[in-house]
């Protein structure tokens, strides 16, 4: 099975995302090529080599007309969102590195100069070469539809978005198509999930997996004041989803990281059992003291049973018998075993008034415990079953046939935990017994002895 796992120990950005799943591909230039002819209005990708903490991977930048939305890497955060100054800040946070200067209420200082003061506080007071206009969910849809993408792409996509949309709903009160997104900022994250999209239908993995996602710490600098990380939005996306705060401060996990995340992975925790084929590194801008990117890896899931151990969840059954005789409990054994248990075992239990009974127990898979609760209570005296899962480890087990004296004979081997075990099969040991007149001890010294 393709497995895809992402490690997301330094939170998790669409621009970073991108360039994870862009080294993963074997061909990057007609990548790069396919990226630029997806059509998105004004858009180009550049991917530039980046080494973070001796690490080399890719940092994908994202031109509008242009202009990278991320003209400052000198103090922003890698992944923090845009944070402009209008009710929906959080609705295009794409987590491109930046100090953008359009009230950047979400940032605690500025490190550059735009040329000119700028005061937190005013209202665009200065002059500037984007175009404030605001779109709404359905000019995404119909941006969308005019690419050059796939239909199962762009169903991909406007699932995305919707995810983002439906989380500014729920954090600022509004209908969904009122939701508003900056034209710039909009059109900056619309390019990260269509990369995204993309790239996971290239790769194609049968399941995705990731790591809990490390969001940062602290607080954030909006228009609405002093918020906690993960910003609101972000928080809403991020339900149901391991995370962690981690010591890092400032906001490493932004609301479209979070909406990719919660569209594509499968499954959160430590990563599978998996022969790798590729790793790719998504690079942010900032340096901290670990390597700040999001790391990919794909290949092919180990099957169950070839690591040292089998580790596998089961049912167990358990009822207490009082009134039933030996003969009664060998024959509930029986339809216990046809239909499908895997052990079936008594326990001698004292129980209540001092009368001497049986504790019959049940192991079992999920898909047999619906019918040996029925043969339970149909072929035993019990009024009621507890049920407990259980999870069982076993050594790794195969049976190799083998030439002897005797003939052919089975032999069953146990591997695993530096262990190995060997016995021979008890139908082979018994039909030679019979045949020859030997006692088992006595073949099974000869065998020995071979």
């Amino acid at each position: 099975m393709k497995t895809l796992y992402f490690d997301l120990y330094m939170g998790a950005a669409g621009d970073m995302l991108t360039a994870a799943l862009f080294e993963l591909l074997p061909d990057p230039d007609a990548v790069l090529s396919a990226l630029n002819a997806v059509g998105l209005p004004g858009v180009r990708y550049v991917a530039e080599s980046c080494k973070k903490c001796g690490i080399t991977g890719t940092h994908m930048r994202v031109l509008v007309d242009g202009a990278e939305e991320t003209e400052a890497p000198e103090d922003g955060y890698p992944h923090d969102p845009h944070g402009h100054s209008h009710e929906h800040e959080q609705s295009y946070a794409h987590g491109h590195s930046h100090e953008h200067t359009h009230e950047h209420t979400h940032r605690r200082h500025h490190a550059h100069e735009h040329e000119h003061a700028h005061d937190h506080e005013h209202m665009h007071a200065h002059e500037h070469t984007h175009h404030h206009a605001h779109t709404h969910l359905a000019d995404i849809e119909k941006t969308v539809e005019g690419l050059n993408l796939s239909e199962k792409v762009k169903r991909d996509v406007l699932a995305v978005y919707r995810l983002l949309a439906e989380a500014e709903s729920h954090v600022h009160g509004e209908a969904i198509p009122n939701v508003h997104f900056h034209e710039v900022g909009s059109m900056d994250a619309l390019a990260d999930v269509t990369a995204v999209c993309l790239l996971m239908d290239r790769l194609a993995p049968d399941t995705v997996a990731a790591s809990p996602v490390h969001t940062g710490s602290g607080t954030v600098h909006c228009a609405h004041g002093v918020l906690p990380v993960p910003a609101p939005a972000t928080a809403f996306l991020l339900r149901g989803i391991p995370a962690v705060g981690g010591d890092v401060e400032g906001e490493l996990c932004t609301p479209t990281g979070a909406a990719l995340l919660k569209y594509f992975v499968n499954s959160f925790g430590p990563r599978p059992a998996m022969a790798a084929s590729a790793v790719g590194y998504g690079m942010g801008k900032k340096d901290f003291p670990a390597a700040n990117c999001v790391r990919a890896t794909i290949g092919e899931a180990v099957p169950a049973g070839t690591d040292e151990e089998e580790r596998e969840t089961l049912y167990l059954l358990s009822c207490n018998l009082d009134d039933m005789t030996p003969e009664e409990i060998a024959f509930a054994f029986e339809r216990l075993f046809e239909a499908g248990a895997r052990e079936v075992y008594t326990v001698p239990v004292g129980m209540k008034k001092g009368r001497t009974g049986t504790l019959l127990r049940v192991l079992c898979d999920k898909e047999k415990k619906a019918g040996l609760l029925k043969c339970l209570f149909l072929h035993t005296a019990t009024l009621g079953v507890r049920e407990q899962t259980v999870r069982r480890h076993t050594l790794r087990r195969s049976t190799v046939s083998q030439e002897t004296p005797f003939g052919p004979m089975r032999k069953k081997i146990a591997q695993g935990y530096g262990v190995n075990k060997e016995k021979w099969e008890y139908e082979d040991l018994a039909r030679v017994s019979r045949e020859t007149g030997l006692s088992l001890a006595e073949i099974r010294r000869k065998l020995s002895e071979i």
